[in-house]
């Protein structure tokens, strides 16, 4: 086992831990909190990967742009607190052991997994390798892909400003 196997799976660990932590939490704040830690995680992971380009983006993006607009989404929206009954102790050790049997036949199966040798200058240039593959072959997807994200984005606003009226009226 060497230091990229070690790091790996740290990370790795980091990663499902933040995503139990933000499933298994009930306040919101700490939910994003989770999320982040869980963004930063796979970043790592893209790192040791050697695709550092992929790991600004998913810091930037993730950890960066869409956290803070999830967090002024739930800062901008109503909240009832409500009371949650607590777990049975037997259900969170039957989970953690199922989790930890999970963990450990998959890292037999990749433990025992062989990858061909491919091209050893993956990592050189990788931006600019996505680069000419995201604008020669896959244009039209990017672009369509932007149309969508802009036809929710409008949505979204529609979808707000109705509510607001439902609301207003409800009022008088």
């Amino acid at each position: 086992m060497n230091g990229d196997m070690i790091a790996f799976f740290l990370l790795a660990l980091c990663a499902i831990t933040g995503g139990v932590m933000m499933i298994s939490t009930t306040n919101v704040v700490h939910m994003v909190v989770s999320l982040i830690f869980t963004f930063l995680a796979v970043a790592g992971i893209y790192v040791t990967l050697s695709a550092e380009f992929v790991a600004g983006v998913q810091v930037l993006i993730y950890s960066g742009a869409i956290t803070i607009i999830m967090l002024f989404g739930i800062m901008l929206t109503r909240h009832e607190r409500e009371e949650e009954e607590r777990t049975p102790v037997l259900r969170k050790v039957l989970t953690g052991g199922a989790i930890l049997v999970f963990f450990f036949i998959l890292y037999g199966k990749i433990k025992d997994l062989n990858f061909p040798q491919g091209d050893a200058e993956l990592h050189v240039d990788n931006t600019k390798k996505i680069g000419i593959e995201l604008y020669s072959n896959y244009v039209i997807p990017f672009e369509l892909m932007s149309v969508l994200l802009l036809v929710a984005l409008i949505g979204a606003v529609i979808l707000a400003k109705k509510d607001e009226k439902e609301e207003g009226g409800g009022k008088k």
